[in-house]
Parts: C-alpha cells; structure tokens; sequence
C-alpha cells in the first residue's frame, strides 16, 4: 500500500498551490451509476410500509454505518447495517435514514454523503472517501433516482433530525455522526425490526433461492480441489476456493466460512482454517455466498475426502442424517419454533444410548435437569436466516425461541454430532469426528419449501458427489 496516505505528505501537496490548481480541472464526468438488484427499491418500499404500521407517530433514524479500522489508517470492508438495508435497498457508507410522521404513514428521507469535486480539498486531502483515492460514489441525486426515496446531501441532516418532539428512535451505535445528537439507543425499534423481519416477502425468499444456488457452485468447487488440498495446501486452500466463488457471485462469503478437516471438524467455529487435509479425514464445510443484496445462505456438508466413509464415519453420519430428517418434518406453519430442535435431539440421544454413550436413560438426559447428551451437541440445531445468517437475532423470546413458525419465514435447519480428539467418554474410532448436515428452507403455507435441495444429503449421495467431482 502506498505511503501517499499519510496525512502530513497530503498538507504538504494541498499546501501547493500549482498542484492545487493543477489538479482541480480537467476531469471527465464520474460514473455514478447504483446498481441494485431488480426490485429492491419495491421491497425496501413495502418494508419501510410494515415498520410504519408497526410505529405510528415515531420519529425514526438509522444508519449505514462506518468501516471498521482494521489497523492504523486500515480498514475492514465495509458493510452496511442490515436493518438500514432492509428499509433502504441502500449499502451506501455513512448514509443514514430519517423517517418522519406523515398522517398515517411516514415521510423517508435518505441522507448521503456527496462524493468531494476536484476543486474540494478532500478530493485530495480525503484519503478515506475521495473518489481519487477509493473511486467513485455516487451521491445523492444517483440513489433517490434509482431507489425511489427522497435523497438529500448527509450536510443536511441537522434539519432532518430537528426538534425533540415526538421523541427519535434511533439504533445507535451504528455511526458516530447520528449518535452525536444524543437520541440514545433505542432497543424497541431493533425488535420491531427484527420481528417484522421474521416475515419474508416474495422477492426475498427469491434472493434467498439465487443465494443458496450461488453456493453450490462453491461447494462444488471446493470438491474438485480435494486433491491439492491434500498435497499440501490444506484447508486454507478449499478456504479460499469457495470464498474466490463467493466473492465472484456475490460480495463475498456471508459469515467466516468454516472449513473443518480431521480433528477439527468437532469444533464449532473451526474459522481459523489452517490445518492439513489427509485422504482419510472427515471434512465440514460449513459455508455461504452473501450476494449483492446481502442476503445470505448457510450451508453444511460433511464429506469423506478420499470417497469412502469408514464404518465408524458411516455410522455418525447416518445417525445425524436421521435427525436432519426429523427436523425437516417438524418444519411447518403452526408448529413451536423449538419443535425441530426438540425433534433432533431426541433422535441423536437415543442413537447416543444406544451406542453406550450415555450414563443415564434416555428420558433423564432430555429432562431439564439432564441434558447428558448436549455434551455431544453443545450449539443449537437451527436459527432464522436472511440478510444476517443468524437472522433476527434482536427479536423478542416470544417471536423466536418461544414461538411459533409461520408461512415466510426462512430457516437454517443444522443437527450435528462433535466427538472432540480430547473426548475420553467415547471409543478411539470416534474420537475427532464431527458431522453437520444444515439445510435452507422457507416455510410455506402447507409445510416448508427446501431451499437447497439440489445439494446431496444421504451418506451414499455425498460418497458418490465426492467421487464424481475428484474425477
């Protein structure tokens, strides 16, 4: 990285008055162009319509947000709060959202920053924002043409945020200038949010579809790269064969993907990906495409890299596949949102009895004060998903854990077994195995709709995927 970023080097260039004039002129015009995918200034429409229904009379406001320094003058890639962009279809930086009573509904405005002018200072002097420096962005003429909102310069956003009656909610937190005011951070408009987003509309389970197909090529591909994975370059090359996928279908990959080879497989959040990858090892590929409207998939595999299972690897996963299958069926609208969780485990600990895993009956390790056979599946086996993985994470017990499914709503559906490589409670043949099966789905109105059924699933299907893609 260039050394031109240090702030006293650019006083010194601005200072010159040749380079200043020099500079300032002689541009062509700047390609501003947004581009969102088709239909998200509709869905963004409709979604600032449910929260205006939902808060009557509220003043609202959120931000995009900022990116987060990674190091000195470094920074991570931005990315825009999700809140923001289900109201906006915006993933502009530093752009914040004003929402005003208007009768029954609400008046948006979106603030935006205006990109500096080759005769601004910080066209030069901004080594963080200036078009010379990071490229171009549009302002905020290009978003209120292609967005359909009420776009205004973010230098306008003192006489937005005017007055302190009625009161603002505001999610803070998010980005500095709007936490400046001193509104506070309202908890209310987060779980509002995140309720409303429980409910996904046409155009979202669509994205949610075109994600999970992106993310089959990047399974795909990591499978065709078993065999240099095992050569050498290790889980950090299958890391990096699926998120080049990701990165090329969409933004990247949703989450830190997980890839899990041999005696990593266990650990839940294996994101470090740094180990070998051996012909007879398990591998967990837990991974997913975040496309360019940020929504989503998750996806978990557990393969065998040289195409065979062995007995005990067979076993483990045809045990975890009969929870998956369990759960699946528990997957519609009415039903306790816990009823899958509650299915699969039922399952997986009676496997785990009858495997002489577990130093109590069955019944007493389902009980409250049980829960023997967690030791074994410490996480959950499912969560909401959407432009979060772990989607509406902010919803109140009542619209999550403790209710009940409902027709739109997409879900991430995971069981699994963990038999850490340290785990003296099980035999040496299944000690450092670690199976998932996770699955997308929408339920529907009669039932659920299985987002990622063209991904194989059974112990034979994925022998035989593994087998077909090392040719």
């Amino acid at each position: 990285m260039t050394g031109d970023r240090t702030r006293p080097d650019l006083r010194a260039l601005l200072a010159a008055k040749g380079f200043r004039n020099w500079i300032s002129d002689g541009w062509e015009p700047a390609d501003t162009t947004v581009d969102v995918p088709a239909g998200t200034a509709e869905a963004a429409a409709a979604h600032r319509g449910r929260l205006s229904a939902e808060l009557p009379g509220q003043r609202i406001a959120l931000a995009a947000g900022r990116a987060v320094v990674r190091s000195n003058d470094t920074y991570h890639g931005f990315r825009a709060d999700s809140d923001f962009v289900w109201l906006t279809g915006c993933q502009r930086e530093g752009a914040i959202l004003v929402l005003t009573p208007a009768g029954d509904s609400h008046h948006a405005t979106l603030y935006v920053p205006r990109p500096a002018e080759p005769d601004e200072p910080d066209f030069v002097g901004d080594a963080d924002t200036s078009p010379l420096w990071v490229g171009t962005a549009a302002g905020p003429a290009a978003y209120g043409d292609t967005l359909g909102i009420e776009c205004r310069p973010l230098e306008d956003l003192p006489h937005g945020l005017r007055g302190r009656n009625p009161s603002f909610l505001v999610g803070a937190g998010v980005d500095p200038a709007l936490d400046a005011y001193g509104f506070g951070h309202s908890e209310r408009l987060r779980t509002v949010l995140a309720d409303l987003r429980r409910i996904k509309d046409d155009w979202e389970i669509g994205q949610l579809r075109d994600a999970v197909d992106a993310t089959a090529l990047g399974f795909a591909d990591v499978l065709a790269a078993l065999p240099e994975a095992v050569r050498g370059g290790g889980e950090r090359w299958l890391q990096g064969t699926f998120d080049r996928r990701a990165r090329t279908e969409g933004t990247g990959p949703g989450y830190a993907s997980i890839v899990a080879a041999g005696p990593h497989a266990p650990i839940l959040h294996w994101t470090r990906c740094d180990g070998q990858v051996t012909e007879d090892s398990l591998l967990l590929l837990d991974a997913g495409v975040e496309l360019d409207s940020l929504y989503t998939a998750d996806i978990t595999r557990t393969f065998p890299v040289g195409g065979e299972f062995t007995t005990a690897q067979r076993d483990v996963y045809d045990l975890v596949y009969k929870a998956h299958l369990a759960a699946l069926a528990e997957v519609r609208p009415g039903q306790d949102f816990a009823a899958f969780q509650t299915t699969a485990l039922g399952v997986l600990a009676s496997g785990l009895h009858d495997w002489g895993l577990l130093p109590v009956s069955v019944d007493e390790a389902l009980s409250p004060d049980g829960q023997q056979h967690r030791r074994y599946i410490v996480c959950g086996t499912g969560h909401f998903l959407g432009l979060d993985v772990h989607d509406c994470a902010s919803a109140s017990p009542a619209a999550y854990r403790q209710g009940t499914l409902a027709e739109g709503m997409a879900l991430a559906v995971e069981p699994g077994l963990y038999f850490h490589a340290g785990d003296r409670t099980v035999p040496p043949e299944l000690r450092g195995l670690g199976v998932r099966i996770e699955d997308n789905v929408v339920v529907t109105g009669s039932g659920h709709e299985l987002l990622s059924s063209a991904f194989p699933s059974t112990a034979d299907e994925i022998t035989a995927w593994v087998q077909a893609a090392r040719g």
